[in-house]
């Protein structure tokens, strides 16, 4: 995707734009085994103040379908105020609000609220944070914490990706 396709808006976070490959993605948390996991996001752009977002994550070795998001990178236009909003196919919607450094290239999100289907299994979460960083024009990080009804704020997952 060229820059001259993204809304003026997003040049503060341009870089993301595109599909991003795990190279390796690691999780953890308190009642769960250690794990990897193989993701591909995408940032796109349709034209408007936002990117469009998928995620879509998979065993490394059976390659099963393990968690998928969808969701909206808003900016607000003239700043560096975002919001991200995320439905995640275990039945809960995110909203994080944060912001982005445009020289160091990183964003920094946190919940803002959070909507849950009235079936879900516990432990529920009670808040992400996320950063999303470039590491090089074509490496990005990503690290998400997340706090749940039984467990404090804790490193979740930890990822590099390569622009594909």
């Amino acid at each position: 995707m060229s820059t001259e396709e993204i809304h003026e808006a997003l040049a503060p976070i341009a870089w993301l734009a595109g599909r991003w490959v795990t190279e390796e993605g690691k999780g953890q948390y308190t009642h769960l085994k250690d794990f990897q996991y193989h993701e591909v996001l995408e940032f796109i752009c349709v034209g408007q103040p936002m990117f469009n977002y998928t995620s879509t994550s998979k065993h490394p070795e059976s390659m099963k379908p393990m968690h998928q998001e969808r969701g909206f990178l808003r900016i607000k236009p003239g700043t560096n105020d975002l919001a991200f909003i995320v439905s995640h196919n275990f039945g809960l919607t995110s909203l994080e609000e944060g912001s982005v450094d445009s020289v160091k290239k990183e964003i920094t999100l946190a919940t803002a609220n959070l909507a849950a289907m009235s079936f879900s299994k516990p432990p529920h979460v009670k808040k992400f944070s996320r950063i999303i960083r470039l590491l090089q024009p074509n490496v990005l990080e990503v690290e998400l914490y997340m706090e749940t009804d039984s467990t404090p704020l804790s490193k979740h997952l930890h990822a590099i990706y390569r622009k594909d």
